[in-house]
């Protein structure tokens, strides 16, 4: 059966971020004089909304401590983005053919809806996309709900939509929303872990997304060099 949606997963999918954010959450810590994390168990936050993230990363935070970790989080996160994160190789030029190919695309993604706005903005992106969920307007990863709704805004089926995305919270939020998904080998996850979610396939780049949704990739990229 074609698929009609494709929604897309950003940090570590789209936008290779994820030493951006290691870097801003240790930045964050040490502002607060909270121990030091390890380089993976921030890898392993990554995809959660930014709330969940902390709790998880630092177990019996209180209310305050979290808000002020937000707060520096995000004002690492802004100055580092005076230089923007650059996209995946290849991420421009296949959202364009998804889209020349009638695809409608979306993104479901752990970032705030200012976060998601402002990388928008800078990569001159946010015209790609019918639509999107934030961590901030409704529930975190991995539960279903970024997808189902973004199933319902956009009237499309579970079995006519594909996630794709680089860590486990995305691939267990297609699947418990009941619909199909790709893994990508480069983000914050392994690709032993993304395995346990049964996708369709692990791809090494996203230009590789395109022939197994049957689309003709060579025109396109020709002419966008």
């Amino acid at each position: 059966m074609a698929y009609q949606l494709v929604i897309f997963d950003w940090d570590g999918t789209v936008m290779d971020s994820t030493g951006r954010i290691i870097a801003c959450m240790h930045q964050a810590g040490a502002d607060l004089c909270l121990p030091v994390l390890e380089d993976d168990a921030v890898r392993e936050i990554i995809g959660l909304g930014l709330p969940e993230a902390l709790r998880t990363l630092y177990p019996g935070i209180g209310d305050r401590d979290l808000e002020r970790m937000r707060e520096r989080y995000a004002v690492h996160f802004v100055a580092a983005e005076a230089s923007p994160s650059r996209l995946y190789p290849g991420a421009r030029e296949t959202l364009a053919a998804l889209r020349a190919a009638g695809l409608r695309l979306a993104v479901a993604t752990g970032k705030s809806r200012k976060g998601l706005d402002r990388v928008w903005a800078s990569s001159g992106l946010g015209d790609s996309f019918d639509a999107s969920r934030c961590a901030d307007e409704t529930h975190s990863k991995p539960h279903p709900a970024m997808v189902t709704e973004l199933l319902t805004e956009l009237g499309v089926a579970p079995e006519r939509a594909l996630v794709v995305g680089d860590t486990s919270f995305d691939l267990q939020m297609a699947r418990d929303a009941g619909v199909d998904r790709v893994a990508v080998s480069y983000g914050a996850h392994p690709v032993d872990r993304l395995m346990n979610f049964h996708p369709l396939a692990v791809i090494d780049a996203l230009p590789q997304l395109l022939p197994l949704l049957g689309v003709d990739c060579e025109t396109h990229f020709e002419e966008t060099v």
